[in-house]
């Protein structure tokens, strides 16, 4: 397992994400190559999956829906998430807390 690399941005952080999608149930499934590896329920059409993936991420993060955006990958199962309003610690200190209830 790799660690996720974080960027500080102004305003917030990007990262990367690599999704798999159409998988039993949504959940965090650590990280790979630097990004955070996300298991998605939702199947890749129709935008379902990257809809699915961004309210996961709001939730687990504890911020708002509208803070998170798909910067770059919206087609693609490697994408660079953006989020507002949070620093690089905050992302981690989130993530490190969901990881451990896997």
């Amino acid at each position: 397992m790799s660690v996720l690399k974080i960027n500080e941005i102004d305003g917030g952080v990007t990262f990367g994400v690599k999704v798999v999608p159409g998988s039993s149930r949504t959940s965090i499934a650590g990280t790979l190559d630097g990004a955070l590896k996300v298991k998605i329920s939702a199947a890749p059409e129709k935008g379902k999956a990257n809809q699915s993936l961004i309210a996961f991420l709001a939730k687990t993060l504890g911020v708002n829906k509208r803070s998170i955006s798909i910067e770059s990958g919206q087609t693609n199962p490697h994408k660079i998430i953006s989020v507002k309003g949070v620093s690089a610690d905050i992302i981690l200190e989130k993530l490190e807390i969901r990881n451990s209830k896997l």
